[in-house]
């Protein structure tokens, strides 16, 4: 039987959690102990309530997310806060986080996971943030219509396109999750076809003036990759079961 500790210890050498600066509500590693044995491996992009009564459901004791549960900052342990702990302490069941130590990761992170969906090889670490790259770069010669249907595909679910740059690609960059404020940046870096999340409002007016072209996936959907691989991986290496607990916010 696997332990929190054997499966805490792997993580954090997998992931080089201690190596990675993050944002520091990120606070990866094991965020809720249980009593010790693993049993069933969950993963879920958001520790939310509807994760947890899921994880609690399905007989789950180890759950991963990518958003933990102080990534809004202090909250007062009050109301569906205090139902949602009291409810995980009571199950036993632990929580996991990683943020940016599963984005970034080379095989299973959230960029690599879609980049590789998407067919891309050769891709090469882009875009400095805290000391490390977060996102990947490629040549890739790809009519941007062509490159929407990927997405759409890779990610069972629309994208928005502001189609402001070449049809043909050239050089396209790619960070899941929440980058679109960045564009400015990507830009300036060669780029001409930027894939992310989601962006502000402006970011789409910056498309047009910067002549890039900008697709949009949704935050939740571009971030199901790097938990889904983790679990897999952990599955293999400790001979667990484990399931995807699915719940997008739509954005």
């Amino acid at each position: 039987m696997a332990t929190i500790p054997q499966l805490v210890d792997y993580c954090r050498d997998l992931l080089r959690v201690a190596e990675i600066e993050d944002w520091p509500n990120a606070l990866n590693g094991l965020q809720i102990e249980n009593s010790g044995a693993v049993t069933r491996i969950g993963a879920a992009v958001d520790a939310s309530a509807r994760a947890i009564d899921a994880a609690i459901e399905h007989g789950t004791n180890f759950l991963i997310v990518h958003h933990g549960l102080f990534w809004p900052g202090l909250q007062p342990i009050t109301g569906g806060r205090r139902r949602m702990l009291e409810r995980a302490l009571k199950h036993d069941l632990a929580l996991y986080s990683s943020h940016l130590p599963l984005d970034i990761h080379s095989v299973l992170g959230n960029n690599a996971q879609l980049a590789k969906a998407l067919g891309f090889e050769n891709t090469e670490p882009f875009f400095e943030q805290k000391g490390q790259c977060v996102g990947l770069k490629m040549q890739a010669q790809v009519s941007r219509v062509e490159l929407a249907s990927k997405l759409e595909h890779s990610l069972g679910g629309p994208v928005k396109m502001f189609a402001a740059g070449p049809e043909q690609t050239q050089t396209v960059a790619l960070i899941t999750g929440g980058a679109g404020s960045e564009i400015y940046a990507v830009a300036a870096e060669g780029v001409d076809t930027f894939i992310t999340g989601e962006a502000p409002h402006w970011a789409a007016v910056a498309a047009e003036e910067l002549g890039i072209n900008l697709l949009l996936g949704g935050h939740y959907a571009t971030e199901t990759f790097g938990v889904k691989a983790l679990a897999a991986h952990l599955s293999d290496r400790f001979d667990l079961p484990w399931e995807f607990l699915d719940f997008p916010t739509g954005l």
